[in-house]
């Protein structure tokens, strides 16, 4: 990459189902949620572009939100996307190689929210954005954070919020 900006889209997965006797992590997606993952991946396509590369929760519901974008990239698939910290997070995205443009983690709450929030600063987020995240993160949203420089330097406060979406 020329400038070395790259492009970061947290989406939490799309709304799931409760089905008897399914544990939280094999639950799948309802089906608003499969129309709303649908809507999402338009959206990132049309609004952000190429993804290069996805990070997804091995939860049901976060892989069938991923299948469901229409989103092909490469992906890997991390166990440890289920219920992370935004540390464990940013360890799976340093370990992202740099001819990676544009990352997409699809994960849960809370994560993502706090994840968008603590990667920008005051000074480097949008504040609409920032305001709406902090209000509430649901079901299929998507942050969008531009990143300057390698993804094995990404901190927290290194990352500018431009952009926050609800498919609907």
């Amino acid at each position: 990459m020329s400038d070395g900006t790259r492009t970061l889209v947290l989406m939490r997965h799309a709304k799931s189902d409760y089905p008897d006797g399914v544990s939280d992590h094999r639950r799948p997606l309802a089906p608003r949620g499969e129309r709303e993952a649908v809507l999402a991946g338009e959206w990132i396509r049309d609004n952000v572009g190429t993804v290069d590369a996805v990070l997804c929760s091995s939860a049901t519901r976060t892989r069938q939100t991923l299948e469901r974008t229409g989103i092909t990239a490469p992906a890997t698939f991390a166990d440890r996307l289920y219920e992370a910290s935004p540390g464990i997070v940013i360890e799976e995205v340093n370990g992202i190689t740099d001819d990676v443009a544009t990352l997409l983690v699809v994960g849960h709450e809370p994560v993502m929210s706090s994840l968008a929030l603590s990667l920008a600063t005051e000074s480097t987020a949008n504040g609409d954005a920032a305001q709406k995240i902090s209000a509430k993160y649901p079901t299929s949203a998507i942050a969008v954070l531009r990143v300057g420089g390698s993804w094995s330097q990404l901190e927290l406060g290194g990352a500018e919020l431009v952009d926050f979406h609800i498919p609907r």
